[in-house]
């Protein structure tokens, strides 16, 4: 007796009615389709199609896009057991998601080849899984996957996680960098973000990746600072002085700012530096270290996150109206000179 077999079998003919038109074996069999008969139905001529090992697409002719998506997660989910591994404690076993090129195409990158264009669909899947690409199938093993978001109903890979899995499998540095560069112009994660997935992949020993985060975080800087100009004439702040260079009179550099108000002695900075393998560059002080000298000389220094000048642009405007207004309360600063960077 087959114990696969349901025992009130539903009828055929509500496989054919477009709603869930991909299926795998197991699916198909808890409608009560015998393997023969699928193995029937899938043979050149028949009404059916087999897109993955154990994925069956119940039409003939090309699958769309959404059904390839479909299709290449069922796969994923279906095929091949996890490796026996010691649980930790409360972890979840992750979902599969839609990763690389496809991810970055459904979350709407005008870089990215249109879905049905692309020869591989990746799925991210734990770095526990026994499964193998196939197909169209490309399966992408990882640790700490992230939370997956739900772009047009599909489990989608986070922006940063996609594009350092695509990264991965591009030589193309124009790519890469109309790719990273797109992913800051156009609003979906700041760079700082991309750069830690880049460096988490072990990708920026690549020259053409490094120059490509190169222009990435010049995207990024020229975009946090045009959004805290936008702040300051938005919520009717004082005019500072732009982009300067703090340092005592014939004394230590004190590093740049990106605005400040000498008299109220407030300085602004934006928090866009992400420190890369590449980078041998003199840096400006140690970020505690600036603070801790300019708050000794009576300055009192804001740091701006990007992606809080995005998301929360009068909250941070609060902050540094806080901080000019409290300048009253303060002794007298020290005197700063000020010189353009």
């Amino acid at each position: 007796m087959n114990h696969d077999m349901p025992l009130s079998p539903l009828p055929l003919h509500h496989l054919a009615d477009g709603s869930c038109p991909v299926l795998t074996t197991h699916q198909l069999r808890a409608y009560g389709v015998p393997p023969a008969e699928i193995a029937e139905r899938c043979r050149p001529g028949g009404p059916w199609q087999q897109l993955l090992p154990g994925v069956h697409l119940l039409h003939q002719g090309p699958p769309t896009s959404e059904e390839r998506l479909h299709a290449a997660l069922l796969y994923a989910r279906h095929r091949g057991p996890s490796v026996p591994t010691q649980p930790r404690s409360g972890e979840a076993t992750p979902e599969p998601m839609i990763t690389g090129l496809a991810a970055l195409a459904l979350h709407g990158f005008a870089a990215a080849p249109p879905l049905l264009s692309l020869d591989r669909i990746e799925v991210l899947v734990g770095r526990t899984r026994r499964l193998r690409s196939a197909g169209f199938a490309g399966i992408v093993r990882g640790a700490d996957l992230p939370l997956p978001e739900e772009v047009t109903g599909v489990p989608t890979a986070p922006v940063p996680r996609a594009l350092a899995d695509a990264v991965a499998n591009l030589g193309d540095g124009t790519t890469v960098r109309r790719l990273l560069t797109e992913a800051v112009r156009g609003g979906h994660c700041e760079a700082a973000s991309v750069v830690r997935e880049l460096s988490r992949a072990r990708l920026l020993t690549r020259p053409h990746v490094v120059d490509a985060v190169d222009a990435l975080m010049a995207e990024g800087r020229a975009l946090a600072e045009q959004r805290l100009y936008d702040l300051v004439r938005a919520f009717g702040l004082p005019d500072p002085l732009w982009n300067v260079d703090l340092r005592l009179p014939g004394g230590p550099y004190l590093g740049v700012v990106d605005a400040y108000w000498p008299e109220y002695g407030v300085a602004v900075t934006l928090d866009t530096r992400t420190p890369r393998p590449s980078d041998h560059r003199p840096a400006d002080p140690p970020r505690d270290e600036q603070r801790e000298r300019l708050e000794r000389l009576g300055v009192t220094l804001v740091r701006c996150r990007p992606r809080m000048l995005r998301e929360a642009p009068e909250q941070q405007a609060t902050v540094i109206r806080t901080a000019l207004m409290a300048a009253a309360d303060r002794e007298p600063t020290s005197y700063v000179v000020v010189l353009p960077h």
